[in-house]
């Protein structure tokens, strides 16, 4: 049991260090990955949003070089509604990895100074952290998606009402657009504002980028929002279809938002049974019993 308990820490510590070396050694890519990078319908997603990562931001833009990550779609939709880049979604993941390897071999060797024992079990967890805490942000965050696709679109119908007020003082379709975007920081105001700047500087409307924007972030409020505003070039009016357009979304959203509640409420129902049936078998069993002791 000593030599175990001399044995298994200095294992542990051992093979954290390996993993940690083999983790940030430089692979190649996988050819599955490679071909995904090269195919004409999945872009290789940006390392950051920024063209020099500044900060902790380096360390998750470093981990994307060495291993050539291809982000999947739906991790790409969910950083850009959360306004977070790739690159600091993997300096979280990269610092909880590391520090779920630390941490445990920190608490024994903490315990060895003050107690004067060492405990084997706490080292050799530390593998078992280091992965919990590089795959817990990806989990936190899809765990967050349906509140995140939630405040994008109530932002969005804060977008709709910005565009209307702008068109009823006699702005054009795009200026409209580009001054409502420039309200706020919001994410979802952020994307559409990049979209309209890349727009601008490619010189063409930017309609058919916004609906291309709509369907990246599974926002279809605002690819309805692009096929209202195409109206312009035809020089119908907009007031009139904007708000009656926003009408009917936030009459569909908050339709939605009560169907929640009900399924919340329904599920809560369950629980509110329980007790009272508790209560009733608190009351049927000593009758119940005498019954079958008395026969």
């Amino acid at each position: 049991m000593n030599a175990l308990l001399l044995i298994g820490p200095g294992a542990a510590v051992g093979l954290g260090l390996f993993l940690v070396v083999v983790a940030f050694r430089p692979r190649h890519p996988r050819l599955a990955d490679a071909l995904g990078v090269l195919a004409e319908d999945v872009a290789p997603p940006p390392v950051t949003d920024d063209a020099q990562p500044s900060g902790a931001e380096r360390l998750g833009a470093w981990w994307l070089r060495s291993y050539r990550v291809v982000v999947g779609a739906e991790l790409e939709r969910n950083l850009r509604l959360r306004g977070r880049s790739v690159s600091q979604h993997y300096t979280h993941k990269v610092l909880g990895g590391v520090a779920g390897l630390l941490l445990p071999v920190l608490a024994v060797i903490v315990v060895w100074v003050t107690v004067g024992e060492v405990a084997a079990l706490p080292a050799l967890a530390s593998p078992i952290l280091g992965v919990v805490g590089f795959i817990l942000p990806d989990v936190l965050l899809r765990g967050a998606s349906a509140e995140a696709t939630e405040d994008a679109t109530e932002s969005l119908l804060t977008f709709f009402d910005l565009v209307t007020l702008e068109r009823l003082a006699n702005q054009s379709g795009t200026q409209a657009l580009q001054a409502a975007a420039a309200l706020s920081d919001a994410p979802v105001f952020a994307a559409i504002r990049a979209t309209l700047e890349r727009a601008r500087l490619q010189q063409r409307a930017p309609y058919a980028d916004l609906k291309a924007l709509g369907q990246e972030l599974e926002l279809p409020a605002l690819r309805d929002l692009a096929d209202v505003m195409r109206l312009d070039e035809s020089g119908a009016s907009l007031s009139l279809a904007l708000r009656a357009r926003v009408r009917e979304l936030r009459d569909a959203h908050l339709n939605a938002l009560k169907i929640t509640a009900t399924e919340g409420s329904e599920r809560m129902t369950l629980w509110m049974v329980v007790p009272s049936l508790a209560f009733a078998l608190f009351f049927l069993i000593p009758p119940l019993l005498t019954l079958v002791t008395s026969g």
